[in-house]
């Protein structure tokens, strides 16, 4: 345990200056403050609309979950993937990281697991920036509605399922960034994947789910459970379990490449 917590100390210390680290605060607050922005300036639609608490929260934060989890998403876990094993890649240093008394799967653990807290900042800033941004809109026009809905536990059930979602892309793009150090090739595995995942997920394809990269559009595909609440929707869906497969299967096989890997 001592050995995983000084390897995941010392990929933050060492990704803490990179854009995928930089990524993961910014893309929130620039995406859900041009969302705010734009509700702010269409003041006079909405109230001419009056629509209810629930109804204006879902327009709200379907702007943010629509957008990140049919395209941003996908490409950020992409490009954060490559980043945390870049690192070693451009400067060449799997040698001195694997010559430390440290075992080689505190230190692949710890880099899959930085990879995974990034994405969890991220979307738990998304989380908390779209609720606290609502409110904002409520008290700078108190008119709006946001205050007759409590949307705190039917957003986080919804990034919940983006989070999960997403572990089966960082698993595939993991690998690939183990297997090859160039950007063209993971990236370009990458671009493909989510290009063929969005469009499945979209044409209603039945087997989409087995796809990873249509695994984010999916989970934000809600089914209402009859005489249910919304908020009462399943988080575990089989497009959730096929990527938490792919995630469990995939890091093994990361682990089993990364302990053969050739380090000159």
């Amino acid at each position: 345990m001592r050995s995983l917590y000084i390897s995941l100390t010392s990929e933050f210390y060492k990704s803490r200056k990179t854009l995928a680290f930089w990524a993961a605060i910014i893309l929130p607050v620039v995406i859900c403050g041009l969302i705010a922005f734009g509700f702010y300036s269409d003041t006079e639609r909405l109230l001419k609309a009056n629509s209810p608490g629930l109804i204006l929260w879902g327009r709200y934060s379907g702007a943010a979950l629509g957008v990140m989890g049919m395209l941003i998403l996908p490409f950020y876990v992409m490009f954060m993937a490559f980043s945390v094993n870049n690192i070693e890649h451009k400067n060449d240093t799997w040698k001195t990281l694997f010559a430390q008394p440290l075992n080689k799967f505190s230190i692949y653990a710890a880099k899959y697991l930085y990879a995974v807290l990034l994405l969890v900042i991220c979307l738990s800033l998304f989380l908390l920036l779209t609720i606290a941004s609502g409110y904002l809109l409520q008290v700078l026009v108190p008119k709006l509605t946001f205050k007759d809905y409590n949307p705190t536990l039917l957003l986080f059930k919804f990034y919940s399922k983006l989070f999960l979602a997403s572990l089966g892309i960082l698993s595939v793009q993991f690998v690939l960034s183990l297997i090859w150090s160039d950007f063209l090739k993971p990236m370009g595995i990458g671009f493909v994947g989510i290009i063929a995942g969005i469009i499945t997920a979209n044409v209603g394809w039945k087997h989409a789910y087995l796809i990873p990269y249509s695994d984010p559009t999916l989970a934000l595909r809600v089914t209402r459970v009859k005489d249910a609440k919304l908020e009462e929707f399943p988080i575990f869906t089989q497009e959730i379990w096929v990527s938490l497969a792919y995630a469990a299967v995939l890091f093994i096989v990361g682990y089993f490449i990364l302990s053969k890997k050739n380090i000159k």
